[in-house]
């Protein structure tokens, strides 16, 4: 961590970090009653989660435009945590919370059935070798996980620069009896335009120079069960 971060995270630490001493050292979150979100915010307010914000680039400034909802990241790394941390305070944001926990065990266990108003992953680790395809975090599994987690009507948000990342999501995805492609239509592609509301990051950029052009994807959580 820089000598900011590390100022951010013991001066702010408490703010942000939910706490989860029972994690620590592996990530995977044990079976234990789920988060109470009023407790932790303060407040009453729908519910987005963002996995794997990295330093944050894009969470904070899109966490302070919404202050109506409440904020939960899920990152396992403490320099990204740190990073969240403090560009969040710098900013001024309340309405956020960092989660230092696994996704699929997090969601499982630190929150309720129909908890989330919208999810975002954007720009995932790819694990693009084919020996660890199955490292990826977009699964049928992980389907299921998100699915039990979002309301219905909520939506999944999806981006990343890796083409053969982009069909593997479709091709999970665009099967799971419990989402629907808000962009498969007579008219369309199923391919999302870019959402406006994510800035861009340096992380995006050097994929871009790269000659990776970004794939956007937006699913809505159905009413089957």
């Amino acid at each position: 961590m820089t000598d900011a971060q590390e100022r951010a995270w013991q001066t702010y630490g408490g703010d942000y970090l939910v706490d989860l001493p029972e994690v620590l050292g592996t990530a995977v979150v044990p079976p234990r009653p789920p988060l109470d979100l009023v407790a932790l915010f303060g407040r009453e307010a729908e519910l987005i989660v963002e996995i794997g914000p990295g330093m944050g680039e894009s969470l904070v400034p899109m966490a302070r435009a919404r202050p109506d909802h409440n904020v939960l990241a899920f990152e396992v790394y403490r320099a990204g945590a740190a990073g969240i941390i403090h560009k969040a305070s710098a900013a001024g944001v309340t309405n956020l919370r960092i989660a230092m926990a696994d996704a699929a065990s997090g969601l499982t266990h630190l929150l309720t059935p129909g908890a989330i108003s919208e999810l975002w992953t954007f720009f995932p680790d790819p694990w693009h070798k084919q020996r660890h395809h199955k490292r990826r975090l977009v699964s049928t599994e992980f389907a299921d996980v998100v699915a039990s987690r979002l309301r219905p009507g909520g939506l999944w948000r999806l981006a990343t620069d890796w083409d053969d990342y982009a069909r593997w999501m479709r091709t999970v995805l665009d099967a799971h009896p419990a989402f629907e492609n808000l962009h498969l239509s007579s008219d369309g592609d199923g391919w999302a335009p870019r959402w406006s509301d994510r800035p861009v990051t340096r992380f995006e950029r050097r994929g871009t120079v790269a000659g990776r052009a970004p794939r956007d994807l937006t699913y809505r959580r159905t009413t089957t069960p």
